[in-house]
């Protein structure tokens, strides 16, 4: 994959079939674990609110706790009470990012040069922090994780998509830097 900036502000991404294959996959994935946006509730108050008219629990899974984790880490009732302000919406905004990438990446399932706008650019650094940051809690990824090694590690693909992401995400912010 090659990213670069053009004159206007707009990033290139030229990529092969299997990188948008890889790509569409695990932000596929994504939207899967965030779920489907909540239903709206039949109190037109609350429906007008946003808000659910009760506690929304912490994730049981680990890398979605990770995605939304806890406002407070030593209060359980004002971590719940703060997931229930914002968790319909930080959902929404992941669920956004990603819904973005897979809508550019689209076209271009046999690779070839798409072109991001600024909010294109946002969505697609979004989504990337996201993927490397379920990737990561996955895999249980730290600093001495061996990204390039050969190793009969069964992880040993996953570890390459994670570090591909943030070369990927990478090349993007330094892209969006230069001009």
């Amino acid at each position: 994959m090659r990213v670069s900036r053009k004159r206007d502000g707009a990033v290139e991404v030229r990529l092969e079939e299997v990188e948008a294959a890889v790509l569409t996959s695990v932000a596929t994935d994504l939207l899967e674990l965030l779920g489907e946006a909540a239903a709206v509730d039949d109190d037109p108050l609350v429906a007008m609110v946003g808000l659910p008219s009760g506690p929304v629990d912490r994730p049981e899974d680990p890398a979605l706790a990770r995605l939304l984790p806890d406002a407070y880490g030593d209060d359980e009732q004002a971590s719940a009470d703060f997931r229930r302000y914002t968790d319909g919406d930080l959902r929404a905004g992941k669920r956004a990012h990603a819904g973005a990438l897979l809508a550019s990446l689209a076209p271009f399932a046999e690779g070839g040069r798409l072109m991001l706008d600024r909010a294109g650019q946002d969505a697609w650094l979004g989504c990337l922090n996201d993927l490397r940051l379920v990737l990561g809690t996955r895999l249980d990824v730290d600093e001495d994780t061996e990204l390039d090694a050969i190793s009969a590690d069964p992880r040993q693909q996953a570890l390459q998509i994670y570090g591909w992401l943030g070369l990927v995400q990478e090349s993007l912010l330094e892209a969006m830097s230069r001009g």
